[in-house]
């Protein structure tokens, strides 16, 4: 293998795919503006009409999980700490079946646009209040980062201007949730999924081919301890092991499966709720074959910077540009690839976006416009509907702004992540698998949740863990051709992992710092989670939980899963739904009109009972 020389940089044609890509999005975008007599409720703009089919909603929901922070992230972070990364395959099975068997069948039957209109269905107003000003916070400040972070290691690399990516991909983004809707974000997901595989396969293909094979790889990634698959230590302090990613990641991703409106509000516009749970589960696949993509474009990259690892050598400043320093160097023969790879990093950013802005529009127009103003019309719904994706265009491009402050990516995502969506999940937990769980157990154990992760994940912020907690493994540089003293070789493997705005230096560690801060990020959720489970649970018993007089809709009973099984049924009855010429407006869908039109007329919510 050759020492590597000096890597490429962008030319036209690599800007041509880039700029396809985004007008392509944006085509779609405008086709489902007019297709089909456009937008004309709300119900269209914000679900689709509830009339999507699997397959586009599976990998719809495959593209928004798997952003750019997929896409240059988990590469370096295989890279730094070993394939023990790819324990999540496990944590996705776990996560999906929980979403579809627990979250799914409650949120289908009740028919809401809106998650958060089960809270109030199964709680109060108060507790929907909350709810919906959590997830707003959330979903701002996540995608601020979503948007900023590829900007920034792209422009770092190829020379991509930062500012303006950053404007272009929130105003293409905004273009088209604006004028689509839901179903022009689904479809352009289908796109951008399309053009993620295109753009790891380049880079498995090329690197395989330029390392002599994909034993090479797997050879070196041996020798340099990266196939570390199997780490059983029980410590939840370690920062990835076996069962910090079976458990806490389980209940970091179940947040954003299970409950997070801009991933429920896909699954929940199909038409039928088995056609829901199949896209669960084909989304599941989709899961596996972008974390097997990343984790081997990962092992690419230590095989080839095995011996001159370029961000020891100052080559890059941060571990997210390793993925786009590799493109550069191994398919600078090819001019347009490179484009397609920062195509496909962008593809996760806009798919991301897009889906986070029409969520957002769905929550505020659902819980902060419908309740208070009940005059409007549906068509006025579906142009405020529209209005507010363009204010949340906006704000996120500003929040990105403000990302370029903070410090390492992926941590920083999933750590709002677990901090904001696991008292969330407690919260719908509660509600759906504790019967006599009421609003007042609600609301205190939302707010002790909420604290106690805060805290943990604040406090973690400001004094990061130990380089013993976190693992990561040896990089040299000794085969780089240019001139170093040995001190700094010795300095190497203890660069800090968080370079945060908030981290305070020099600072006498307490056992508060070594053992509370230094938990597992993806503890923070399941913190969250089981505080606010637990807190509810002890403040219901006292206040009345017990003699409520509960709607059996709103919780998860044994019928839901029973009716899984409906379909080896169902084959009998099919035909007499078609003889009863009275049941209109269904007889293709028999799911939907004997449950969801009964009530729906009575804003669905006369017969529940008012706390």
């Amino acid at each position: 293998m050759d020492i590597p020389r000096g890597i490429g940089t962008f030319v036209v044609w690599d800007y041509v795919v880039f700029a396809g890509m985004l007008v392509i999005s944006a085509a779609i975008g405008i086709y489902y503006a007019f297709a089909g007599g456009g937008q004309q409720t709300s119900k269209d703009f914000l679900m689709g009409g509830r009339r999507m089919t699997a397959v586009p909603v599976a990998l719809s929901l495959t593209a928004s999980f798997m952003s750019a922070v997929t896409v240059l992230g988990t590469p370096s972070e295989v890279y730094r700490f070993g394939a023990i990364f790819s324990i999540f395959a496990f944590t996705y099975f776990f996560v999906v079946v929980i979403s579809a068997e627990v979250f799914l069948p409650v949120f289908y039957k009740l028919g809401i646009t809106s998650t958060y209109e089960y809270l109030e269905l199964r709680f109060n107003k108060c507790v929907r209040l909350c709810g919906t000003v959590l997830f707003i916070f959330q979903t701002i400040l996540y995608t601020g980062i979503v948007i900023y972070a590829p900007a920034l290691a792209l422009n770092q690399v190829t020379g991509f201007d930062l500012w303006g990516a950053v404007v272009a991909t929130g105003v293409v983004c905004t273009f088209y949730c604006t004028l689509g809707g839901l179903k022009a974000v689904i479809w352009t997901d289908v796109f951008q999924v399309g053009i993620m595989v295109a753009g790891f396969a380049s880079v498995i293909i090329q690197a395989a081919v330029i390392q002599g094979g994909i034993s090479t790889i797997l050879n070196d990634a041996y020798k340099g301890g990266r196939l570390n698959f199997w780490n059983f230590n029980p410590n939840p302090l370690q920062r990835h092991t076996f069962w910090t990613i079976i458990i806490g990641g389980t209940f970091t991703w179940s947040s954003i499966y299970g409950v997070n409106q801009s991933q429920v509000q896909r699954y929940i516009s199909c038409k039928s709720r088995f056609q829901a749970k199949l896209s669960l589960y084909i989304n599941l696949v989709g899961l596996w074959a972008i974390l097997t993509c990343s984790v081997f474009c990962g092992l690419a990259l230590y095989s080839r910077y095995r011996d001159c690892d370029p961000w020891t050598a100052k080559k890059v400043s941060a571990p997210d540009q390793l993925m786009p320093y590799l493109v550069l160097d191994i398919l600078q023969d090819y001019p347009g690839l490179p484009g397609l790879f920062v195509a496909c990093a962008y593809s996760g950013t806009l798919s991301t976006v897009s889906s986070s802005i029409n969520a957002l529009a769905a929550v505020t127009v659902e819980d902060l416009i419908k309740p208070y103003f009940r005059s409007l019309s549906e068509r006025s719904l579906s142009w405020i509907s529209q209005g507010m994706s363009v204010v949340y265009g906006a704000l996120c491009i500003g929040m990105a702004a403000l990302a370029s402050l903070m410090g390492a990516l992926l941590q920083a995502a999933l750590s709002i992540f677990g901090m904001v969506g696991g008292p969330l999940m407690g919260l719908f937990a509660l509600g759906i698998l504790v019967p006599f769980a009421n609003s007042i157990g609600a609301l205190v154990g939302l707010m002790a949740g909420f604290a106690t992760s805060l805290w943990v994940g604040i406090g973690a912020q400001m004094y990061p863990p130990l380089p013993e907690r976190t693992l990561p493994l040896q990089l040299d540089i000794h085969g780089c051709n240019s001139t170093y003293n040995e001190t700094n070789l010795m300095t190497t493997t203890e660069m800090p992992f968080t370079t945060s705005v908030f981290q305070i230096h020099n600072v006498q560690r307490t056992p508060l710092m070594d053992n509370w801060y230094s938990l597992s990020y993806l503890y923070f959720s399941t913190v969250g989670t089981l505080v606010t489970l637990l807190v509810g649970i002890l403040v219901s018993l006292p206040t009345g939980g017990r003699k409520q007089n509960l709607d059996p809709r709103y919780i998860l009973t044994k019928e839901d899963f029973l009716s899984n099984f409906d379909i080896f049924k169902k084959k009998k009855h099919v035909l007499s739904y078609k003889s009863h010429p009275v049941e209109d407006g269904g007889t293709d869908n028999p799911a939907f009109n004997h449950i969801e039109l009964n009530f729906s007329d009575q804003s669905g919510k006369s017969n529940g009972t008012r706390l």
